[in-house]
């Protein structure tokens, strides 16, 4: 029988006793952590949201409650009422917020007795993922990931307070909307009142946040769910959360000026750092020159240096193969790596293979300065001296090569140098490095479909000089587009919109969108910008991502309250799952598959 809260009313937090608060009399409530008898003196850890309480219950003070005490168990639900006092001296624990304090009860109410949990409730509990997402409501009660969902709530109250601040208005924008598959695979929902027609969960808000700027409202923002039916990783989920803003009447700098400010209020709130700005700014070709990646990490160097011009014509007939075949060569030198083993060595180079590489020639540089390697032998003491020079090659070195197509060789050589950095320890979570990527391509060629393709998605401008080659070299044109990436990770971006029909209408027609097609995807949006829409731009920060680097979390998973596992289920309550054949009639489906 447990007992009932009656009009006991919670005074204060676990967490935020102090000795400011000795003599007084306070309510708790909350979780027992632990219990600990003392030969006939109990005391227990009392745990909320906010901390951990230490409670003493003494059975000349109270028997009653005493004797309810030493019935709980963890994870049992009480109240308490007592008074605050100083620990005695040598029990203090300066580990705790309330180490210095305890609460001496006088009574004690049960409200709820508990099973023995699956897992221990505290943060280093060996715990398999599958089973803390199954009992996820559990799991919720750790410290850590309870400080995780508690910093994101600040993050989102800072940016909500910082956007009305500078003018912006909180829209909602439908969840239910028009399928336009250009990018990622729509989750589709059926409509009942029209048989055989389906909306589309929204991948991003994007045409409606445009469609508010031709309405007028010139500073719209949004905190959203979206939705990407797509393959999922530690950073991705089906549906996730983004801060989504658009303005009107602003440039590129505008937009970032603004951001800089919102992402430097965050960090200030959240963990008490100032960020120094302006932020760090690359064009996209500098980025993929130097880093082999659009979304490069600053933390360290390792900087990629092409080397094609150097080995063009060497004895080496791999590397003057491909740069004749229209390929690059490319090194990344790891400053005092040469003593990596072999097996070292060939796991970097089936790292590469994940990315399109074939191999990955190396270079030992000896305490001399000679070349220890299989291909050493095919340079000449000139050629080694220039592209040493080109590396900053020093003895103990070790210089990693790819030859491939520009794409591969990049993304490989990259993402290697990504794999390097954690390797070596040069990548600190407590070290927030900023850049903003600009000045993308606006398209790109896909083989398969034969068509230019949208890098950032149909809707992005591109540089006003550049407008001429759209009708001459449009693989050739710049996007309005920039990206802010933190650590390595891609954060939010945005870009200047087409604010004018034709442009709209010939962008997609180098997509091979034709008018037909337009008019039946996107006919509301070209409609709407031939009555006067302003000149306009936006951004989409990833509010789950940002998170996850803010508290220096491995899966974007510890930052989400309910997520889905990476095969898009829902452990605990079970979903996606089965629905009656009443239901589907209703909706006008017919089942072609069971699951078993």
């Amino acid at each position: 029988m447990t007992d009932i809260l009656g009009d006991w009313k919670r005074s204060h937090y676990c967490g935020r006793i102090s000795t400011a608060d000795i003599g007084r009399e306070v309510c708790l409530m909350g979780w027992v952590q632990r219990r600990r008898d003392h030969g006939g003196l109990i005391f227990i850890d009392l745990r909320d949201r906010d901390g951990i309480a230490q409670l003493a219950l003494d059975p000349d003070r109270d028997p009653d409650a005493h004797g309810k005490a030493e019935r709980v168990r963890g994870e049992f639900v009480v109240a308490v009422k007592g008074i605050v006092s100083a620990r005695p001296e040598g029990t203090v624990n300066p580990k705790m917020a309330t180490g210095e304090v305890e609460v001496e009860v006088r009574e004690l109410r049960v409200l709820n007795s508990a099973q023995t949990p699956p897992f221990m409730i505290e943060d280093y509990a060996d715990v398999a993922e599958n089973v803390r997402l199954k009992y996820r409501y559990l799991d919720l009660r750790r410290p850590s990931l309870q400080g995780n969902i508690l910093l994101r709530h600040r993050v989102s109250q800072t940016v909500r307070n910082y956007l009305n601040d500078h003018g912006f208005i909180d829209i909602e924008t439908p969840i239910l909307t028009k399928s336009t598959p250009e990018g990622a695979r729509d989750y589709l929902v059926p409509s009942r009142v029209n048989p055989g027609t389906f909306y589309a969960l929204p991948q991003s808000p994007q045409l409606f946040k445009q469609l508010l700027m031709v309405s007028g409202f010139d500073r719209y923002y949004q905190i959203v769910k979206c939705f990407r039916d797509e393959d999922l990783r530690a950073d991705r989920q089906p549906e996730f959360t983004q801060i989504d803003c658009e303005m009107s009447f602003v440039d590129r700098q505008d937009i970032m000026d603004i951001m800089e400010g919102m992402i430097a209020k965050v960090f200030r709130d959240a963990l008490g750092i100032e960020l120094t700005l302006p932020m760090s700014r690359l064009t996209y070709a500098e980025a993929m020159a130097r880093f082999g990646v659009d979304n490069p990490d600053l933390r360290f160097g390792l900087e990629l240096v092409e080397i094609s011009a150097l080995v063009k014509d060497c004895g080496f007939k791999v590397f003057a193969d491909v740069v004749a075949g229209g390929g690059i060569v490319k090194l990344l030198n790891a400053k005092g790596c040469a003593g990596f083993s072999r097996k070292e060595l060939d796991d970097l180079t089936e790292f590469v293979k994940i990315y399109g590489a074939k191999g990955l020639a190396y270079v030992k540089v000896q305490a001399d300065g000679s070349w220890q390697s299989p291909i050493a032998k095919f340079f000449t003491t000139e050629e080694m001296d220039r592209i040493g020079s080109a590396a900053g090659l020093e003895p103990g070195d070790l210089l990693l090569f790819m030859a491939d197509t520009w794409k591969v060789t990049n993304e490989s050589l990259g993402r290697l140098r990504n794999l390097l950095g954690q390797k070596l320890g040069l990548a600190r979570k407590d070290d927030y490095r900023f850049v903003w990527i600009t000045d993308f391509p606006l398209l790109e060629w896909d083989g398969e479909t034969r068509r230019h393709v949208a890098v950032h998605h149909p809707f992005t401008a591109p540089l006003d000089e550049d407008l001429p080659l759209l009708a001459t070299e449009p693989g050739k044109a710049r996007a309005k587009a920039y990206d802010l990436v933190l650590n390595g990770s891609e954060i939010g971006g945005g870009s200047i919109r087409i604010h004018d029909r034709d442009v709209q209408n010939k962008m997609f027609s180098l997509m091979g969108i034709g008018a037909e097609e337009a008019e039946e995807k996107f006919g509301f949006l070209l409609n709407a910008l031939a009555y006067g829409a302003p000149p306009h731009g936006g951004i989409a920060f990833g509010l789950d991502r940002l998170i996850m680097l803010l508290t220096g979390s491995d899966s974007i998973r510890d930052v989400i309250a309910f997520p889905k596992t990476q095969k898009a289920t829902c452990l605990m309550s079970e979903a996606p799952g089965e629905v009656d054949d009443l239901q589907l009639r209703e909706l006008s489906i017919r089942r072609a598959i069971r699951s078993k």
